[in-house]
């Protein structure tokens, strides 16, 4: 498989990018260098988003754990240790991360093969890195096996300076398939969310990250939402996808309380005439949970890149 299909390159086209796609795409490759090591093990979170085997609906989930339950454990594969929240690994080994079997992407993880996007993200120093792959259970987890390691430039990342674990149970489930009052309040003044989508050719799956103001996502009616794209690093491997497939999952963190909200849909990208692009998400299901992650961020500072949403 090249770097972009053919989603990717209709879009880069259309805004005129592709010479400076085919630059930033010497970037991927498929091995995990010793600096992204080290990066990987200093993290407490990661993002991951796939397909359900099932169903076929696209979600994007997050995993947390201490520094080191995630790890390049070859040239090309990350592992990560689950398991119930504050079990102890033993044996010096890293402690497990918070799972559920209750999440949507819960048979994904246990199923070789599947193909996964993730990103590890540190909001300290505003870095990210994109590690995407098939999924290989493992005795103490889950594995990905690498086809595509990258990272992406800081913009729209909100730095958060500090963290704590704290000992939360996660409260059960809110199941939907329509946003309540109080979940388009909670969207609408979210500065971040994950995105998960599928290459159309079935080939892999990417899962990327959309910041900016609180205010910059907006929700039109109960199922449906909308955001601007913003210029990023031109590749367009998310809007790439959508063109073929428009499968997509979202995830939204509260991350002062730990609650998540994911929700599964599709999304669709309208281009402007002036070359503005606006993508529209129309939520089939979603899935609330309090307190899933237990980690407590500290106040945000917002990216200086993010645009005015009123704009």
């Amino acid at each position: 498989m090249g770097v972009y299909h053919s989603g990717s390159r209709a879009v880069q086209d259309r805004v005129g990018v592709r010479a400076l796609a085919d630059h930033l795409g010497r970037a991927i490759g498929e091995g995990i260098r010793p600096v992204v090591a080290a990066f990987l093990e200093l993290q407490p979170l990661l993002v991951l988003g796939a397909a359900d085997p099932v169903d076929g609906r696209v979600w994007a989930s997050a995993v947390t754990g201490a520094p080191g339950f995630v790890r390049a454990t070859g040239p090309r594969r990350i592992s990560v240790a689950t398991g119930t929240s504050g079990a102890s690994s033993g044996a010096g080994g890293p402690s497990p991360a918070n799972t559920s079997p209750a999440d949507p992407l819960a048979t994904a993880l246990a199923t070789p093969g599947t193909p996964v996007g993730t990103i590890v993200l540190d909001p300290r120093t505003r870095r990210r890195m994109r590690l995407n792959g098939r999924l290989l259970p493992t005795p103490r987890g889950f594995a990905v096996e690498t086809d595509r390691v990258f990272a992406n430039c800081p913009k729209y990342i909100q730095r958060r300076e500090t963290y704590e674990m704290v000992d939360r149970t996660p409260g059960s489930p809110l199941l939907g398939t329509e946003l309540t009052g109080e979940q388009r309040d909670f969207l609408a003044a979210a500065d971040t969310f994950f995105l998960a989508t599928l290459h159309p050719d079935g080939a892999g799956a990417e899962l990327s990250h959309r910041g900016g103001n609180p205010g910059f996502v907006h929700v039109t009616s109960p199922r449906t939402l909308t955001w601007r794209d913003h210029p990023g690093n031109s590749m367009f491997l998310t809007l790439g996808n959508l063109a073929g497939d428009p499968r997509a999952g979202l995830l939204f963190l509260d991350w002062t309380t730990g609650r998540t909200l994911q929700l599964t849909g599709e999304a669709r990208t309208r281009f402007a005439p002036d070359g503005e692009r606006t993508v529209r998400f129309t939520v089939t299901e979603a899935v609330d949970t309090p307190a899933a992650l237990p980690l407590r961020w500290s106040a945000p500072e917002y990216s200086p890149a993010n645009p005015d949403p009123t704009g």
